[in-house]
């Protein structure tokens, strides 16, 4: 039986016409190798961009059913694209959409998670030797209703697919060549890494890195799916390969770091001092599909017998999170509601930070040299985070990138304007 190669590609890698003729170039470049050849397309460019900004020029509150009626076409139309392409070049190609496969979901618009993916259809058309080109980012619920999977959703399609089909690999093709330390737009001389471990790079995507998204990186991990993120115009570059800790050699601490500008702080101030207050705002909070990222709170006022909570989510459900709070008002009997946008996260991460003393104090130490002010800190075993004024945090990535030693003595070629970590 031949290997079957999982290849996503996205936005920017199909922006056009000429650029979906590249795309078919390195499909069939993959299966003159042997293998079976399984694609998963995003939308051309910035359509999704242009499809959400004509949603809310019609409706400032669009239904989430109809939005992912509306966002799911923009796959539609690059599938077929990139099919007709390889076509073109005289081979066997077919493009399927969520539904026609049964990419199966859970009953949640916007932001679904798969639940299962049929694999009859795509392994009949393999072993007749076509390359099945599927659409990324859309599923379907068992009634018939169209979803969509959220932002880097066509990364977890792609790593789903992989897992499903007992994939050998999957590539991720963006428009840079690989991981970097940091957003090399911010540090010129990041270091491109060879490898990195899934702890890692989990770590990395859920603090703000846009190379990878975090749910694609965990479908990896459960499953052991070799991820490997590589460029769409240097093919011949192997990038950076994503693979377990265990497998790795360990040489510093940190491997990289990252920004989030994308973060809302909100403080729920003088909430009474009680068991279970916590649980009614964050339950609350999920029944709303609202993630909640880092949280503190307060030491307790003897006086008033009240503390604060404070936490951040992404700035997109921050006017839903408002929303909810002030539902919640009377109930907790808390002050005021007090929201922060001008904030950014800045996080260092490595998987030989375990058992290294002195990382936090030589983050934090040099944060205090720049004059950055600490808002809010959470840790994990590899991760330390710091919540910081906005205006700071590409010097705080500069100075800590520097701190650690990640810089490389050649300048990135970055091509596109994807962040990197």
């Amino acid at each position: 039986m031949k290997r079957i190669i999982v290849q996503k590609f996205g936005g920017t890698s199909v922006a056009d016409t000429d650029k979906i003729k590249n795309v078919a170039k390195t499909v069939i470049k993959e299966k003159n190798n042997g293998n079976d050849v399984v694609v998963v397309v995003s939308a051309m460019g910035h359509t999704t961009d242009y499809l959400v900004k004509m949603a809310k020029d019609i409706s400032k509150v669009p239904s989430g059913r109809e939005m992912d009626m509306l966002l799911s076409t923009g796959e539609g139309v690059s599938i077929a694209l990139l099919a007709m392409a390889i076509q073109a070049e005289g081979y066997e190609a077919v493009s399927f959409n969520a539904m026609q496969i049964g990419i199966l979901t859970e009953n949640v618009h916007t932001k679904a998670r798969i639940v299962k993916i049929e694999t009859e259809k795509i392994k009949k058309n393999l072993n007749e030797g076509k390359v099945v080109v599927v659409a990324g980012f859309q599923g379907v619920t068992e009634n018939g209703e169209i979803t969509t999977l959220g932002r880097g959703g066509s990364d977890t399609s792609a790593v789903a697919l992989a897992a499903a089909l007992n994939a050998e690999r999957c590539d991720i093709y963006t428009d840079v060549e690989g991981v970097y330390t940091t957003d090399p737009r911010v540090v010129p001389n990041a270091s491109k890494l060879d490898n990195i471990s899934y702890e890692e790079m989990l770590e990395l995507a859920h603090a703000g890195a846009n190379v990878l998204h975090p749910r694609s990186v965990e479908t990896a991990k459960l499953n052991s799916v070799p991820l490997r993120v590589r460029s769409s115009f240097k093919t011949d570059n192997l990038g950076t390969l994503i693979l377990g800790v265990d497998k790795m050699e360990i040489d510093r601490p940190v491997t990289g770091v990252a920004e989030d500008s994308s973060q809302t702080r909100i403080v729920v101030c003088e909430v009474p001092d009680r068991p279970g207050i916590a649980a009614i705002i964050f339950t609350k909070l999920a029944k709303q599909n609202i993630s909640v990222d880092m949280i503190i709170q307060s030491y307790a006022r003897k006086a008033s017998h009240t503390n604060d909570i404070a936490f951040t989510v992404d700035s997109v459900d921050a006017d839903k999170t408002i929303e909810t709070l002030n539902s919640l008002k009377e109930e907790l009997q808390c002050g005021e509601i007090q929201v922060d946008k001008d904030i950014a996260k800045v996080s260092i991460v490595g998987a030989g930070m375990i058992d290294r003393p002195g990382i936090a104090s030589a983050m934090f130490d040099t944060l205090a040299r720049l004059g950055v002010n600490i808002k809010m800190i959470s840790t994990s075993e590899i991760k330390i985070s710091c919540l910081v004024d906005r205006e700071d945090a590409a010097k705080a990535v500069k100075a800590l990138h520097e701190e650690f030693d990640l810089s490389s003595d050649v300048v990135a070629d970055v091509k596109g304007d994807l962040p990197q970590v």
